[in-house]
Order: structure tokens, then sequence, then C-alpha cells
């Protein structure tokens, strides 16, 4: 399959296809490695954690920032 193949589909069919393809992958996720640069995030989040640097806030704020 191709791009123009996926574009001849309907919505409801990509993203049917695309749950199959997460399904198939859901049982070898032991076989894929994450990137790098994951992992860098991962562990510059945390030590802001750490430091009392990292701000949370609620998903509505999340939301509401995102719309200014």
């Amino acid at each position: 399959m191709n791009t123009m193949d996926f574009k001849k589909m309907s919505t409801s069919q990509r993203l049917q296809v695309m749950e199959a393809l997460w399904d198939s992958l859901l049982y070898e996720g032991d076989e894929i490695e994450p990137p790098e640069w994951h992992e860098k995030i991962i562990t510059e989040r945390k030590e802001k954690i750490a430091n009392g640097q990292a701000k949370f806030i609620s998903l509505a704020e999340l939301k509401n920032n995102r719309q200014q």
C-alpha cells in the first residue's frame, strides 16, 4: 500500500487500519526500543520534579492555555 491507496479510503476505513496496526504492535512492545531523546526528556522531567522546579497544572488549565 502507498499513500494514494490510503487517500482513497474513507476516514472510518483509515481509522480501522490504524487500529489494526496498533493492535498488531501492542504485543511486540518489548521489541521496540524507545528513541534516545525520549529517555533524555524523561530524565529532565524527573530532575525538575526532584528539584521542585516542575509546575503542575490541571487538564482544564492546559486546555485553556492551548486555546489562547
